[in-house]
């Protein structure tokens, strides 16, 4: 059936294909057996560096090894003349090569082998000969024995310590340390120059040491060195004031350095300054080469990788600080020592044929080339018929087996020199093979299939390609012969199957060799395991049917979420059938399939859905079966027909079927969607793509889900077409000024229609009548054109090409190369004052074509130099607002009032900023200021207070006073009438308010002003003191809620104590103890002591006053004779009792003892008063 199955079929006549002889040299394959059966001249394969230091401490090794057949014999020169290894006993040259080994550790003097050494290998068939080796001994000598004065240097000011080391061979690495030795730390004040030398831009008291030491490290003899501690002491007593930059290093305004081509550039600029300056880098003229560049030593340091002609120029360094700058101009000179534009190749050829040898160098300045054979300078060297010089070639014609030499290429110049040796070797060799005879290769079919002819011969001989013995060569376009000879095709088909002989031929003779190819039929699965829902405990059965070629044994293995199966019994693989028995949650997760044959692999994955056990009926509605038995008819180019049968619908009818394909040459394994099919049909007519080889599935929707994928349908290949469509998405825009990047959308696999798929590249001025350039590309989706003018228009197209044709004719499209920075600034700037916080800045906009690019917008560029009150500039940092579009104005909102700002204009593109404008200087006008930094009331009196403040932060003008306004607050916190006070502002931050009221609130309201108006206030409360503080605390505690209820119960109580004293004291009076006591007054009756008396604890001795009538005296005493009734003092040995009423019992004693009477034994009623005064 058309379009089943590929086929290719060749016509009768086998078709020709050459291998075509351009006259290229010949190339010797690196196959063992040939070179060691081919003559050749010899090749230096390994020497030493030219400039070679040695430790002297160690044996000296120079090597020189070569290779050629026959075997090279090797000699030296040293310093020019011929160099007899055998006369130094400590001279060795190593076997079957040319390294020489010099003993120093046993005795040598490194010293004594200094010079330069030259290597020659030499056979029957030339001379080859080394670089020139130069040997050096290291060198690490001593600093010489100095007295170093202590610097003492003013704080402020700059310092240089000089480390001047000693000059080695190879120089010494620099560095400082203290006496622990520990580096010091540098940054942008204290660093280290180039030259190894300390530099401080300013020196501050922590500068302070008795141990900077410059050591110097010898990497090649391992050693240290160290040069006497300096002293340092920085004087405090009057400090250096703040001054702008100036450059330590270099001297003067401008320097000049020259270094050469690919080595790496350091260019070194220190300032010193106070505050400690920034030092940035420019090129004048030109960018910074932006992945090479890089700022070390904290910006002090500009280094350049890999330099080339392009790095000369001058460079600017700047340093800056707030109070200006300084810059130094140094001038690069890039010289270059001799590289290669064309080395000498080794040329291989046979008798008769033409060749040349091109010796091509650039250096600064231009070298000289010289030629050499065999060692020798070619004027002296034996004359040959066919060899012609002409400076840098060498041309050979004709040549002969007697004109293989070595010839050396030497150019050179002032700053260095290359030597190459290439030798020409004239052969004549029959053809041979190199690839295995009778070699059998197996391709899968539809896949390219490669068979080798590695070949040799001299001269090159003629490659062709015969199949099962028919007498045509093999050519046309199902075949590709590369230049190794190997035959290609690309997409092999059965019938390709066969033996292929390959026969090479020259002059000498012919040889060949035979092929066996064998196509296979892919390895397809056939039954894909499918998609399973199984409830726990259950068991899930995966099946992977596999169809392959006959010849071939599959093997499958099961994977779970692409890994292997777990190490679980219950998991039992059985070739294309998985089981799991007793399914868990674990058991989750996708399961694939994986074939593998000698030649080709294939997969399949189906899902594991592993659902809970129901507890109600399962619901009689379902996703349907997957459609079964698809068949193709109907074929065509692009087109087939598909048909199908349903599966069961599960009571619910199928609502669609999604056709589904995939495709093995490009993403094999993914299923792509290809169409939707209503319910009720049951076959499709679908719409291919060329050269795509198709397997087909369908898959049943109903509202319940989807169905389970059908089984795939058998291959479908299209036979392939020109491209239906060209990329899309194509663009173009340079990324630098002289290029132009054209990037396109690439076709998918399924869009190539065919093979060989390529891009059609082209492109042209869009201004002009110039042709279209155009470019073939393949595997790419990006073309860089080079050498275009900056921002030019180009029209560009991208059309498709593969093997059968072309795509339709592309779509013109609108690039531009790559944008340059702009080249003028924007014009007649100009500044409209809005307000004091707002301006209005004008320009005139750049020309169109001085943008060279896309014009994105412009930014102004403005920093605040000063206010124009304080005369002290202080640094601010510039602040940038962007403006998109094509603008010619812009406004800069949040200036400071009464301020003086600079600022400039700049047009930028999608490269960047253009350069920019003069700088205007812009005055904003006097503005309202902010409110006081703060106020404060001191020193209270009974009828003032002083007020202190602070002037605004921000007075944004001068200021002209203040004004102070206040009234007071009453004890219900109502205002009274408002005072206000003009003060004028001469240095005036303190005021005094007198002849206020005592013992009052206030409230005080302060702002500054000036010309324009007055600032926001600030507030603050303060209190007038009283007369005397005593009173003001009484005053105020006596009009306290807390302490009038205090008052009040200590009154009660004192109430209640009273009425139960007199009680007690009516009692006691039935008793005649008055008259007794009246009677027998006791002359030794002692004075109470004046803590004692009724309620002793309460009494105060201070403010005791006696009522009325009573006998105590004023101090508090009671006189002998004079004492008030004392139960105790009748009582005998004074324990006297009372009745339960109260009463006293007991008899009277004759005899009397002096007691001391208690303080709450009062032999009268306490005193109201007296107990008012205890509680005060």
């Amino acid at each position: 059936m058309a379009g089943m199955k590929s086929s290719r079929r060749c016509s009768c006549s086998v078709l020709v294909l050459l291998l075509i002889h351009l006259g290229a040299a010949l190339e010797v394959p690196l196959d063992p057996k040939i070179l060691d059966e081919l003559p050749q001249p010899p090749t230096i394969t390994n020497q030493s560096p030219k400039d070679y230091i040695i430790d002297p401490r160690d044996n000296i090794l120079i090597q020189c090894d070569a290779k050629g057949n026959p075997a090279p014999r090797f000699s030296w020169t040293r310093n020019g003349t011929h160099f007899n290894i055998d006369k130094d006993p400590r001279v060795i040259m190593k076997p079957d090569s040319g390294t020489l080994l010099i003993d120093i550790v046993g005795g040598g003097k490194a010293e004594t082998y200094e010079g330069e050494y030259q290597c020659t290998a030499r056979n029957d068939r030339g001379t080859a000969v080394s670089n020139q080796i130069v040997i050096r001994q290291s060198r690490s000598p001593m600093w010489a024995k100095e007295k170093i004065e202590p610097k003492m240097v003013q704080e402020g000011t700059s310092l240089v310590l000089h480390c001047d080391p000693p000059s080695g061979l190879p120089p010494p690495i620099i560095f400082w340390m203290d006496n622990s030795m520990q580096r010091f730390t540098q940054d942008a004040r204290v660093s280290q120059g180039l030259n190894g030398d300390l530099y401080f831009s300013n020196v501050q008291p922590e500068d302070t040491r008795a141990d900077y030491i410059c050591y110097a490290r010898f990497n090649h003899t391992q050693t240290i060195q160290q040069k006497q501690p300096i002293s340092v002491k920085v004087m405090t007593h009057s400090l250096v004031g703040e001054r702008r930059p100036n450059i330590l290093t270099p001297k003067g305004s401008s320097s000049r350095k020259t270094v050469l081509r690919g080595q790496i550039l350091y260019l070194e600029c220190i300032a010193e300054g106070l505050p400690t300056p920034v030092i940035s880098w420019t090129k004048e003229g030109g960018e910074l080469p932006a992945h090479r560049v890089s700022e070390i030593n904290f910006k002090k340091t500009l280094k350049i990788i890999r330099v080339s002609e392009a790095d000369a120029g001058k460079y600017r360094c700047t340093a800056k600080n707030y109070l200006g700058t300084s810059s130094h101009v140094i001038t690069v000179h890039v010289k270059a020592a001799p590289y290669w534009i064309n080395e000498p190749k080794n040329l291989v050829l046979s008798p008769g044929e033409d060749g040349s040898l091109i010796c091509r160098a650039h250096g600064n300045p231009k070298p000289t080339i010289t030629w050499m054979v065999n060692s020798f300078p070619i004027d002296n060297a034996p004359s040959d018929i066919s060899r012609k010089i002409m400076d840098d070639t060498i041309s050979f014609a004709k040549v002969q087996v007697s004109s293989s030499a070595v010839y050396q290429c030497n150019a050179s110049n002032v700053h260095g020199y290359l030597l190459a040796n290439a030798f020409v070797n004239v052969l004549a060799e029959t053809p041979r093979m190199l690839s295995e005879p009778d070699q059998v290769y197996q391709v899968i079919a539809n896949k390219p299939a490669l068979l080798d002819c590695a070949f040799f011969g001299s001269p090159i001989p003629q490659i062709q390609w015969f199949k099962d013995n028919q007498g045509s060569v093999l050519h046309g376009e199902s075949y590709m012969l590369h230049e190794n000879g190997t035959l290609e095709i690309a997409f092999a088909q059965k019938n390709d199957s066969g033996i292929y002989t390959c026969v090479a031929t020259n002059t000498h003779g012919v040889v060949q060799n035979r092929a066996v190819l064998q196509i296979k039929d892919p390895t397809t699965i056939i039954k894909q395991p499918r998609y399973q829902s199984v409830q726990t405990m259950g068991t899930a059965t995966f099946e992977c049917k596999v169809k392959h070629d006959s010849t071939l044994s599959p093997t499958i293995i099961w994977l779970k979420n692409n890994e292997e199966l777990p190490d679980d019994s219950r998991h039992r693989p059985s070739g294309d059938v998985l089981t799991i028995l007793d399914v868990s949650e674990e058991d989750q997760g996708s399961y694939t399939c994986v074939v593998n044959t000698t030649l080709d692999t294939n997969s399949a994955t189906a899902v594991l859905t592993v659902l809970a056990r129901p507890s109600t009926p399962a619901s009689t509605h379902d996703r349907p079966d997957p459609p079964a038995d698809l068949e193709l008819t109907n074929p065509r180019d692009r087109s087939v027909q598909l048909s199908w049968i349903p599966g069961e619908e599960h009571n619910s009818p199928t609502g669609k079927f999604v056709i589904e394909y995939e495709e093995d040459q490009f993403e094999p394994g993914v299923w792509r969607h290809l169409a939707d099919v209503e319910g009720i049909e049951t076959t499709a007519e679908l719409q291919l793509s060329p050269f795509v080889n198709y397997i087909f599935r369908v898959v049943a929707v109903n509202e319940i889900g989807r169905s389970e994928p059908s089984l795939p349908s058998e291959h479908y290949y299209t036979q392939p077409a020109a491209p239906d469509e060209n990329p899309s998405g194509v663009e173009g825009l340079g990324t630098d000024p002289n290029n132009l990047v054209i990037t396109w959308e690439p076709l998918k696999g399924v869009q190539h229609n065919g093979p060989g798929l390529t891009y059609k590249v082209s492109w042209r001025q869009k201004v002009g009548d110039d042709e279209w350039t155009s470019v073939l590309v393949a595997n790419v989706s990006k073309y860089i054109v080079s050498g275009t003018p900056e921002f030019s228009p180009y029209e560009l197209k991208v059309q498709a090409f593969n093997s059968f044709g072309a795509a339709p004719k592309p779509e013109v499209v609108t690039g531009y190369s790559g944008e340059d920075l702009p080249m003028v600034a924007p014009s007649n700037v100009r500044v409209h004052v809005v307000n004091s916080t707002l301006a209005k800045v004008h320009w005139d906009p750049v020309p169109p074509k001085t943008v060279r690019g896309f014009l994105k917008g412009y930014k102004i560029y403005y920093r605040k130099q000063g206010s124009l009150i304080k005369r002290n500039k202080r640094h601010t940092e510039m602040k940038i607002l962007t403006f998109s579009g094509d603008k010619s104005h812009g406004m800069l909102p949040g200036l400071e009032p009464f301020s003086l700002y600079k600022l400039n204009v700049r047009v930028f593109n999608g490269k960047g900023e253009g350069p920019a404008s003069a700088d205007v200087t812009l005055r904003t006008p006097e503005g309202v200021p902010s409110s006081p930094e703060y106020l404060k009331i001191t020193s209270p009196m009974l009828d003032s207070l002083t007020l202190q403040w602070a002037p605004p932060l921000h007075p944004n003008g001068i200021l002209k006073g203040y004004t102070l306004k206040y009234q007071p607050i009453n004890s219900t916190h109502e205002l009274g009438p408002l005072v206000e006070i003009t003060i004028p502002a001469e240095n005036e931050t303190t005021w005094t308010l007198r002849n206020l009221n005592y013992s009052t609130r206030y409230k005080f309201y302060l702002n500054a002003f000036t010309s324009v108006g007055a600032g926001s206030k600030l507030t603050e409360e303060a209190i007038t003191v009283m007369d005397e503080a005593m009173a003001s605390r009484q005053v105020d505690i006596a009009t306290q809620g807390w302490f009038i209820g205090l008052m009040c119960a200590i009154a009660l109580l004192i109430l209640i104590l009273l009425i139960v004293c007199f009680i007690k004291r009516n009692k006691g009076g039935k008793y005649p103890v008055k008259e007794k006591e009246d009677a027998h007054a006791d002359p030794e009756i002692q004075p109470m002591k004046e803590d004692d008396g009724a309620f002793g604890e309460y009494s105060d001795t201070e403010d005791h006053k006696p009522l009325k009538g009573s006998r105590t005296p004023s101090d508090g005493t009671v006189k002998k004779g004079v004492s008030d009734d004392s139960l105790v003092d009748y009582g005998e040995g004074g324990e006297g009792q009372f009745n339960e009423d109260g009463s006293f019992i007991g008899q009277y004693s004759g005899k009397k003892e002096k007691e001391t009477v208690e303080g709450n034994e009062s032999s009268e009623a306490p005193s109201p008063v007296n107990a008012m005064n205890s509680f005060v």
